[in-house]
């Protein structure tokens, strides 16, 4: 039997890859990527030239027999996103699910993701927090927004730049304008950005500044 690597790839600088990474995508027998034009440009910069196979939110549900049963047979699969970890608002858990139910060792290498350095260098509290990712667009953002008006943990939320303003705003309306916070945007990369304040000052910020880039908001919990 095969095993699963989950591999953790840059967020931004291509220095943060890790040897042990590159070890392992070279020697697997075949690579999972989120988008094999963008994965491409990383494995041909670091010189590995191993099979790469698509594997997105869009088609992993067709593939994942497949890829099970080619580990079963005895061979040795890695799983590579866009960017960060795996299965961290990206394709990878249908997977890990899966492996694991088979039987088949699953293993996710230490690595970047965008919002531990996002949190520590926040300045809020970093002794507890929650992950919340990206929100609902429509049916059910509301009813989070309330019940996470309470929570007492620092939170943690992945953003697109178009809709930070509108973000923002809301958490102004739920969280109460004075909610210390942070938005952390392009993190390791040139243009890596931390700005701090109240709610009501990052929307005026943001609305003065045009951002850009990935983005990741944390706000502090409620004060009790």
């Amino acid at each position: 039997m095969g095993k699963l690597y989950i591999v953790p790839t840059p967020v931004g600088n291509l220095d943060d890859m890790t040897f042990r990474a590159i070890q392992v995508l070279k020697e697997a027998d075949l690579i999972l990527a989120e988008d094999t034009r963008t994965s491409g440009i990383l494995l041909k910069h670091f010189e590995i030239k191993n099979a790469m196979q698509s594997h997105h939110k869009f088609n992993e549900h067709q593939t994942v027999e497949n890829v099970v049963k080619r580990i079963l047979a005895g061979e040795t699969i890695a799983l590579i996103s866009d960017a960060g970890t795996p299965g961290i608002s990206d394709p990878g858990f249908l997977l890990a699910r899966e492996c694991a139910r088979a039987g088949i060792e699953v293993q996710c290498l230490p690595g970047p993701t965008a919002f531990v350095p996002a949190l520590v260098a926040s300045g809020l509290p970093c002794d507890r927090f929650c992950f919340e990712g990206f929100l609902p667009q429509k049916k059910g953002r509301v009813t989070r927004l309330k019940a996470l008006s309470e929570e007492e943990r620092t939170i943690v939320f992945y953003e697109s730049p178009y809709r930070l303003l509108k973000t923002l705003t809301q958490f102004a309306e739920f969280f109460g304008q004075e909610r210390q916070a942070a938005v952390a945007r392009e993190i390791s990369k040139v243009h890596e950005e931390t700005v701090r304040g109240t709610l009501a000052e990052l929307v005026e910020h943001f609305t003065a500044n045009e951002p850009r880039g990935e983005i990741v908001i944390i706000v502090a919990g409620i004060d009790k």
